[in-house]
């Protein structure tokens, strides 16, 4: 598990490429401190697996469905990626739960100035955009931020300069691709009530959850009491 706070950033030095698979070999600092073989490592938000270390360099696996659903596919020998250790149980939780599952790639479609911020709106598809919410977390190429405001096919984010200088985020144009990774929260909440993932979605009662062999007690109903 992840928290979207990113550590450093690391560039790609090369890359080995299979048929439906690649080895990515990063230069690094900051998270190669304490690491090992088998640690995970979050590159632009996505878990992979250190499989072997130098003083300045680690490798990793990609498979193929990380390769499908990611912009890792994309990238070349000296590009830049945020990188993140996986959260150490005496941290600070300073984002939100990340699991270096990506949903899947947006594009950017603007980048503007305000004041002493930056915001981005992303174009993402359907299947991404049901789970993203104003005011909820989302995570772009790794970095946990705040959705600002949605619309039907895009959504945008204000970066603070911080946040934009210590990350990928200052090397982001308009056009690039960016890893997505919805709050997981709201998937397992959409499963546990049984809404399909259909153009007409409905909720199941707690007959028909039965009926299916569930046993939840969280129903639409249990989650309104409740205030959510």
């Amino acid at each position: 598990m992840f928290t979207g706070i990113i550590e450093e950033i690391g560039t790609i030095e090369q890359i080995h490429r299979g048929r439906n698979s690649a080895i990515l070999q990063i230069r690094a600092s900051l998270v190669l401190e304490d690491a090992k073989p088998g640690d995970s490592i979050a590159v632009n938000g996505v878990c992979l697996t250190l499989t072997s270390r130098t003083h300045h360099s680690f490798c990793a696996d990609v498979m193929h469905e990380t390769l499908n659903r990611s912009s890792l596919s994309r990238q070349k020998p000296g590009a830049h990626v945020n990188l993140e250790r996986a959260m150490a149980a005496n941290g600070r939780f300073g984002g939100h739960i990340v699991a270096g599952h990506i949903d899947g790639t947006g594009s950017i479609i603007q980048i503007q100035k305000d004041d002493n911020a930056i915001w981005y709106t992303i174009k993402a598809a359907p299947p991404i955009m049901r789970y993203i919410v104003e005011k909820g977390s989302i995570t772009i190429d790794g970095i946990s931020l705040t959705v600002a405001n949605t619309q039907a096919d895009h959504f945008s984010i204000s970066a603070i300069p911080h946040t934009v200088s210590i990350t990928t985020l200052n090397e982001r144009q308009v056009g690039d691709t960016v890893n997505l990774e919805t709050d997981i929260i709201g998937k397992y909440v959409e499963k546990l009530l049984g809404v399909r993932a259909s153009p007409s979605v409905k909720t199941l009662s707690e007959e028909e959850l039965r009926a299916q062999g569930s046993n939840t007690k969280i129903t639409r109903e249990f989650l309104s009491k409740y205030g959510y």
